[in-house]
């Protein structure tokens, strides 16, 4: 049964952040090392930083010569299965590196060439070159390091959608980077059916379909050897009724580059542009992954329902934390995956602030990217105010959300409101704000939320960016 379900959340996969997954088996998604490097959201940068933190440890307790320490690092990557994902059947038990076969996998890494030549320079690089790792024990792997922020990352998501948590439960060991080593702690945690739960941010989840030993070799190592091979006129080249040389990828494989992992390392030593090359293309085409290839859902029906659900939603305070998280389902399903990571009543300056939802901003692209490169708005996470009430949106609600932002934080906001009797107006207290550096409130009445789902739902993805695009435009240049 998916979390969903077992909370009766109401929900489909489109409207929350995280995998919606089944406890009683693994969902076929990876914590993929390489794809949280290259995102620029604060989450996977934390993340990050804690695994590239491990990654630098180690081996610099491998090259010195530190067996013991650099085995002893190896002694707390079990075989989770809080998360769920991988492959394995039936109940999820992970496959990542287990006792019975650590010492043989510690000994593949430590006699690799790659570890000593430096060619492995980040965790994700192991299952390029090490023999016995793969992408299911490179997640699993990132699951005990990343394990204390997926455990930040779960009790913001169970606090969003009131899910119970058990307090006082071993958290198991995470990687420390303060210390540079394995520590644990009590937390509280999500328990189902006696088992401890880690959510995972559906933003950074993937198929590991790009970083792979297999692209490597067959795109790019095959590619250069095939024309280096034709420069040269080897005996490998044939040539077409037409005259034109040719060399075939099976040929290089029989004769010159069989695959394997060692090969691999080899060829990468005495080729370090090709994996940079390979390195950056992966990096240009990574993405996360949209809702419809995390589950099978009707988009017109849920964007229908939210509609419905927000007119069934009367203005008042007795109804404001329902408003508040059916506002949360819909920037959910609107805006992922540029903005991520929602949690709701959010404490800002030492608690003397509360924000009623908070967003990463993972956007590489469209308006919150361009927010920020090009109008030069920090907005590294946004703020969201929403007010469920009848009551005109005027200065003091404006003066409330920029009260929110900071320099270190961010400057942009978007204020959700039932309706407005005079738009006008209320985009004219927008850009004021705007023109004298205050920041950036974006408004968003309940007529602009039922337009941008019939939109999304009809399947007009530009939808969204065009009314953001819009309703800058309309506060930036008011008044000039």
């Amino acid at each position: 049964m998916k979390i969903s379900e077992r909370f009766r959340l109401g929900v489909t996969q489109h409207e929350i952040d995280f995998v919606d997954i089944d406890t009683s088996r693994d969902t076929p998604l990876f914590l993929d090392p390489f794809f949280l490097s290259v995102r620029s959201d604060a989450w996977s940068i934390g993340a990050s930083r804690t695994i590239r933190n491990f990654f630098e440890t180690f081996v610099r307790a491998a090259r010195e010569g530190n067996r013991a320490q650099a085995r002893a690092l190896f002694n707390h990557l079990h075989e989770p299965n809080e998360t769920c994902l991988g492959t394995s059947k039936g109940n999820p038990s992970g496959r990542a590196i287990g006792q019975e076969n650590a010492d043989r996998l510690f000994e593949s890494v430590l006699q690799s060439r790659a570890i000593d030549t430096g060619i492995v320079e980040d965790l994700e690089d192991f299952r390029l070159f090490i023999t016995g790792i793969d992408k299911d024990k490179v997640s699993d792997m990132t699951t005990n390091i990343i394990r204390l922020h997926l455990m930040d990352y779960t009790k913001n998501q169970c606090n969003l959608w009131n899910i119970q948590l058990k307090p006082n439960v071993p958290s198991d060991f995470y990687w420390d980077a303060s210390s540079r080593s394995w520590d644990n702690t009590y937390s509280e945690a999500l328990i189902i059916d006696g088992r401890k739960i880690l959510l995972t941010p559906k933003s950074v989840v993937s198929f590991v379909k790009r970083y792979t030993p297999q692209k490597y070799y067959n795109t790019f190592v095959l590619e250069f050897l095939r024309h280096e091979h034709l420069a040269m006129g080897s005996a490998l080249v044939q040539y077409r009724k037409s005259g034109e040389p040719y060399i075939t990828k099976k040929s290089l494989k029989e004769r010159v580059a069989p695959y394997s992992k060692e090969y691999l390392a080899s060829f990468t030593i005495a080729n370090p542009d090709v994996f940079r090359d390979f390195r950056d293309w992966a990096r240009a085409n990574s993405r996360s992954l949209g809702n419809s290839e995390l589950a099978e859902e009707d988009l017109a029906a849920i964007a229908n329902y939210l509609s419905a659900q927000l007119r069934e939603i009367p203005p008042g305070p007795a109804d404001a934390k329902r408003y508040h998280r059916l506002c949360a389902s819909i920037l959910e399903l609107l805006l992922y995956p540029q903005l991520i990571s929602p949690t709701v009543e959010t404490e800002i300056n030492k608690g003397r602030k509360r924000i009623d939802i908070m967003f990463d901003n993972a956007a590489g692209s469209g308006f919150f990217h361009r927010v920020h490169t090009a109008n030069s708005l920090p907005a590294q996470f946004i703020f969201v105010e929403c007010k469920n009430y009848t009551n005109q949106i005027a200065n003091p609600e404006i003066d409330q959300l920029i009260g929110r932002f900071s320099v270190n934080h961010g400057k942009v906001g978007l204020m959700l409101f039932r309706k407005s009797d005079d738009i006008e107006t209320l985009l004219t207290r927008c850009s004021d704000a705007y023109l004298a550096n205050q920041g950036l409130v974006v408004p968003i009445g309940d007529s602009d939320i039922h337009a941008l789902l019939r939109g999304v739902g009809s399947g007009e993805q530009e939808v969204v960016e065009d009314f953001f695009a819009r309703r800058y435009r309309n506060i930036a240049v008011r008044g000039r």
